[in-house]
């Protein structure tokens, strides 16, 4: 019987990641010719294949995925989008800085869940050879680095109304 308590945990980063990824969407659309376009569609592919990851993990330990939680993150996503827009109606600088930190702050959450994986599988048998979590880590601090560049860039731009 799978633990019920990892079930609900793993379906709630993949309803992260649907959010993470129609906000990704989001960006790429508002930046299409800008150098940000790029960045956005290197990430929402990175990000896509984590959730491929974290899937094939649930498929292994024969958990079903939530549409409820899936559908709540979507409608968080949108909530989300609307808070950011009436700050900044247009993409302007504010809302790729919280757009940014809200995308970061995702990331970080899912390096959270490979280091807990990580912890878990040290006596967890079926957890323990199931993915490279310690890869999977190290990707996401690296795709926190990135974003976290671009982060800064923006609130300089935000903050100070350079672009």
């Amino acid at each position: 019987m799978v633990n019920e308590h990892l079930a609900t945990y793993l379906n709630d980063h993949l309803a992260g990641s649907v959010a993470a990824i129609e906000l990704l969407e989001h960006l790429q659309a508002a930046y299409v010719g800008d150098e940000l376009e790029h960045f956005f569609t290197g990430l929402r592919n990175d990000i896509e294949a984590d959730r491929q990851e974290l899937k094939q993990l649930m498929d292994q330990l024969k958990i079903a995925q939530s549409r409820p939680r899936n559908a709540g993150a979507w409608i968080a996503g949108k909530f989300a989008e609307l808070k950011m827009r009436l700050d900044d109606s247009a993409y302007g600088p504010l809302r790729l800085l919280e757009s940014l930190e809200a995308v970061e702050l995702g990331i970080t959450g899912k390096l959270a869940l490979w280091r807990a994986l990580i912890a878990a599988a040290e006596i967890a048998a079926a957890l323990r050879d199931a993915l490279d979590y310690q890869r999977l880590a190290r990707r996401a601090t690296e795709q926190i680095e990135r974003v976290e560049f671009r982060r800064l860039e923006a609130a300089k731009a935000a903050f100070t109304g350079l672009r």
